[in-house]
């Protein structure tokens, strides 16, 4: 690149003093400032999209080997399921007729069945009294309730 260095950007300033002139130097100066910053981040911008397709050509790569070992497993599960359900229905040719039989060493339990707990009737059968002295919220209050119900009230002392 160009090699720049301090005795070179003095000569080039005292240049642009003499050509520009005193009152049009500070103006330029911005320009070209602004100008270098708007090359500034068009590089970055072009490096970052850069760096992002080569990410995304990776994560490609990645991808296609990943489901090509999902596809080996695959395959090799289904193999190995074929082989153990061969080996099961030569071992008992009487399982491969009937759906529903029960396999060696497997209990069938009942499906599960909520309990249905009446939790609302036991709720409700709790006392006001117990309620209020143990500080349980029987009612909602608003927000705007909730300011008014503790704002200290003029007059009264706390």
């Amino acid at each position: 690149m160009i090699d720049l260095g301090i005795s070179k950007l003095a000569l080039i300033g005292a240049v642009a003093l003499i050509v520009i002139g005193p009152e049009k130097l500070p103006r330029v100066a911005r320009t070209v400032g602004m100008l270098l910053g708007k090359a500034q981040r068009y590089v970055a911008d072009v490096k970052q999209e850069v760096n992002r397709s080569m990410e995304l050509d990776e994560l490609k790569k990645m991808k296609e080997t990943v489901e090509g070992a999902v596809r080996d497993v695959e395959k090799s599960v289904q193999t190995n399921a074929s082989e153990f359900e061969k080996s099961f229905s030569d071992a008992d040719p009487s399982a491969s007729s009937s759906a529903s039989t029960e396999l060696p060493g497997f209990e069938i339990f009942p499906e599960y069945r909520h309990p249905r707990k009446k939790w609302r009737l036991r709720q409700g059968a709790t006392p006001q009294w117990y309620k209020a002295r143990s500080g349980v919220r029987t009612k909602a209050l608003s927000g705007a309730a909730r300011v008014a119900r503790f704002r200290p009230q003029p007059g009264r002392n706390a």
